[in-house]
């Protein structure tokens, strides 16, 4: 019997069966699965109620994403420096600020010490000012520090060009397209989206998101993002050294990941929340989890493992 070449090799109602074993034999917290492929039936399997979640750093990308948006629009380009869209604070901008660039900021090598998870940051009064008035502890593009306070400091030009909240901003243009009618998205004390973390979606809200990525910004026909941003994010000249010994996390890009598979990179969050983009098998994993005490590097490992070989 000859097989059509164009037949998937595993039926899709057993496609994800061996991945969703592996959740379940290491106790990797999965609550959530979904792939999607182009021109195929989209997969999903749940392990627990869709409620909205904090997707926590894929707010970071999505933060990265709304800055592409922005440069399309002519509100700004990433080479420009940061104090050319925020005022100074009183008692003046930090010692080397006047260097950091919106692409620092992306890369999260400002070289800020004001990275946004001690209580007295993340509580501040005006963690806008903090981080404007905090002089620098290495040069702009010299050092990488995962950073909170990077990612906000973008939410809060968007803020300043657009004189709407990130949220308020990204909704005609990002998510009332993609069907997310009112996502909550935490703020700081003085009411500024938080960009870097704290955006609530539903396991299925955060696989549009992934076909979104997929498919270089357009979803059911639109162009929400453009696409040369997409690649632009993921480029050669974007990738930064982490200098962690994962594999998984020793190169960041602009808000996003590179994965160990050829041409694969993602979105990741605390706790397991993954978008892994998949170019090569045109298809996208999207995983909500709540994974404590182990790095989601198991989780990515399982997808390798037990689900790439299979696309």
């Amino acid at each position: 019997m000859t097989v059509d070449a164009a037949s998937p090799a595993v039926p899709d109602p057993l496609l994800l069966l061996p991945l969703r074993q592996r959740f379940l034999e290491q106790r990797l917290g999965v609550r959530a699965v979904h792939l999607h492929r182009t021109g195929r039936p989209e997969l999903s399997h749940r392990f627990s109620e869709d409620t909205a979640e904090n997707i926590y750093s894929i707010s970071k990308t999505v933060t990265a994403l709304a800055v592409g948006i922005a440069a399309a629009e002519g509100l700004l380009d990433i080479e420009d420096l940061l104090i050319d869209h925020l005022d100074a604070p009183q008692g003046g901008y930090g010692a080397g600020l006047e260097q950091v660039r919106l692409r620092h900021l992306l890369t999260m090598t400002s070289g800020s010490p004001i990275l946004g998870f001690l209580d007295e940051q993340r509580d501040h009064p005006d963690l806008t000012s903090l981080l404007l008035g905090t002089g620098l502890i290495a040069e702009p593009g010299q050092r990488w520090e995962y950073s909170n306070g990077s990612i906000f400091l973008l939410s809060r030009v968007l803020s300043e060009r657009t004189g709407q909240s990130l949220r308020d901003w990204l909704m005609p243009r990002l998510f009332e397209p993609l069907g997310i009618l009112n996502p909550q998205w935490h703020t700081t004390r003085d009411g500024h989206s938080w960009g870097a973390t704290g955006l609530h979606l539903k396991s299925g809200q955060l696989a549009r998101i992934g076909r979104l990525l997929l498919q270089d910004g357009m979803y059911d026909g639109a162009q929400l993002v453009p696409a040369a941003w997409l690649e632009t994010m993921r480029s050669d000249d974007a990738w930064v050294a982490t200098g962690d010994p994962e594999p998984e996390s020793a190169q960041y890009g602009y808000g996003i990941w590179r994965c160990t598979p050829e041409g694969a990179w993602r979105a990741d969050g605390a706790y397991g929340q993954l978008i892994i983009v998949l170019p090569e098998q045109d298809a996208a994993v999207t995983i909500t989890s709540r994974l404590e005490g182990r790095g989601a590097a198991e989780i990515l490992r399982a997808v390798w493992e037990e689900l790439l070989p299979l696309l």
